[in-house]
Order: C-alpha cells, then sequence, then structure tokens
C-alpha cells in the first residue's frame, strides 16, 4: 500500500468518530511545523497561498493551485485537504474534470464551494457541482473524501436556515463532510450538526470566542483554521517590518 493510499484510509477514518484539528500551513516549511506539533492532517488554504504570491484570494489559476496540491501532498504522510475553492468552473462538467485532475496530486480531500464571487449559485446548480464532484471522485476509484461548502454566512448574504437546507443537500448529492464557514453561534453549530447526521461537520475556527472542546462537544468532527495562522504570520512579519523602518529596532519584547 502506498503512503497515499494510506494517507487517504486515515483521513477517513479521522471523520469516523471524535474531533481533530487542520492546520493550514500555505507552503512546505509550514508542513513540516504541523507535524512537528502533531497535527494529524493539513488542509490548504487558498488565501494562504495567494498572498504568499503576492496576490489576493481567487486569483491564483487552477493549474497554479493543482501544482500547489502536489508540491504539499508530496511533502508529507500526513493526509492534505484541498481548498479547492469553486473547482475551478461553474459547469458541473467542468467542475468533475478538475476535480479528477485535483485527486491526481495525491490529496485525501477536496472542498468544492458553492459561490460565485460574491453571490452563491442556485441551490439547483450548486447541487448538481457536488453532484458532478462526488461521480468524479466515485469514477476515480479513489479513496478522497467530499466536502461541500456553503459560503452564505462568510459573504454575508444569507440565513443560517438557508445554509442548512443547502448542507443538507450537498450532504445527499454525496458531499463526505459539510462546511459552512463564517457559522460562530454554538447553538447554530449545534444545529447544523443535527441537521446533517450522521455527516461530518466542519467548522472554521473563526472567532477568539470559539474553542476546540467547545466545539467537539457539540458534535463537530473536525475544526480548520483558514487563512488565520497565514494572517498571523503576516500580522507578526509587518509588526516587525514597520518596527525596524520607523523606529530603528525590533518590537519591543519580541
Amino acid at each position: 500500500m502506498n503512503s497515499i493510499t494510506t494517507a487517504r484510509e486515515r483521513f477517513r477514518a479521522l471523520h469516523e468518530r471524535g474531533c481533530f484539528v487542520l492546520a493550514n500551513p500555505w507552503d512546505i516549511g509550514g508542513v513540516r511545523r504541523a507535524e512537528k506539533l502533531g497535527y494529524q492532517a493539513i488542509a490548504s488554504t487558498s488565501a494562504g497561498l495567494a498572498w504568499s504570491l503576492g496576490r489576493e484570494d481567487g486569483e491564483v489559476t487552477r493549474d497554479e493551485v493543482l501544482a500547489h496540491l502536489a508540491a504539499l501532498s508530496h511533502s508529507t504522510a500526513l493526509p492534505v485537504n484541498a481548498d479547492f475553492e469553486g473547482g475551478f468552473a461553474e459547469q458541473p462538467e467542468g467542475v468533475a474534470e478538475n476535480v479528477r485532475l485535483a485527486i491526481g496530486t495525491g490529496v485525501a480531500g477536496l472542498s468544492i464551494e458553492d459561490r460565485r464571487g460574491i453571490d452563491l449559485y442556485p441551490i439547483g446548480l450548486a447541487i448538481e457541482r457536488i453532484r458532478a464532484a462526488r461521480q468524479a471522485i466515485d469514477r476515480s476509484g479513489e479513496n478522497v473524501l467530499l466536502v461541500g461548502r456553503s459560503e452564505g454566512l462568510l459573504l454575508g448574504n444569507t440565513t443560517i436556515d438557508t445554509t442548512v437546507e443547502r448542507l443538507i443537500a450537498y450532504a445527499a448529492a454525496g458531499a463526505d463532510c459539510v462546511y459552512a464557514p463564517g457559522i460562530r453561534a454554538i447553538a447554530d453549530i449545534r444545529a447544523l450538526v443535527a441537521a446533517v447526521a450522521p455527516t461530518p461537520v466542519n467548522v472554521l475556527l473563526i472567532d477568539p470566542a470559539m474553542s476546540v472542546p467547545e466545539l467537539a462537544a457539540a458534535g463537530v468532527r473536525r475544526v480548520s483554521v483558514g487563512g488565520g495562522f497565514a494572517k498571523a504570520a503576516w500580522a507578526a512579519y509587518e509588526q516587525a517590518a514597520r518596527s525596524v523602518i520607523e523606529d530603528g529596532h525590533w518590537p519591543r519584547g519580541s
């Protein structure tokens, strides 16, 4: 059994019980640190990758992302979940083809978003996109986990009830795990977990008031940080750089 097959099996097993945390590194150095710290799996971050290239989130091309995913996957024995944005296509056929390419990079899982710019895809098309991704994975014969993401709460243009309805539909269309970045209230999280059960739920650790133990107690299966580590790294860089150029020394206490 090769390492990619093993990583994929371990990744699926992580979703069967308990709660685990995904680190979201954007380079191999970050992967190495996650390994040393004891993370059991990692996920890519579209924002972290884009910022490392001097671009904004969403400005990295499909082929650049595929190369990045291959580099991450082959740099570690940890399972890698791909932030595959919107699948780099609008129509289901294009999503299916791009998912096929993503599987070839060695990832253990990948997510498909339901946003188009600042708007959500119509629910019917969004469901067909998830179904197309599921079919592409099934045709590949590879044990890759599919995550259905609904972005409305993050965009601020929908309600929790509508988001839950979408995620129920994505699970029915073949998503192995569902994810609504932007959900914060523990009552809403509990309601989502109950509504989609037994499908595992991923929650983004977006608020300092949120804690992994509390999310685990609410039934959340996995927790991710998205671009959070990248934001923290760039904030520290800017603080140090500003202090050196403006004050002539490192920040006090650094």
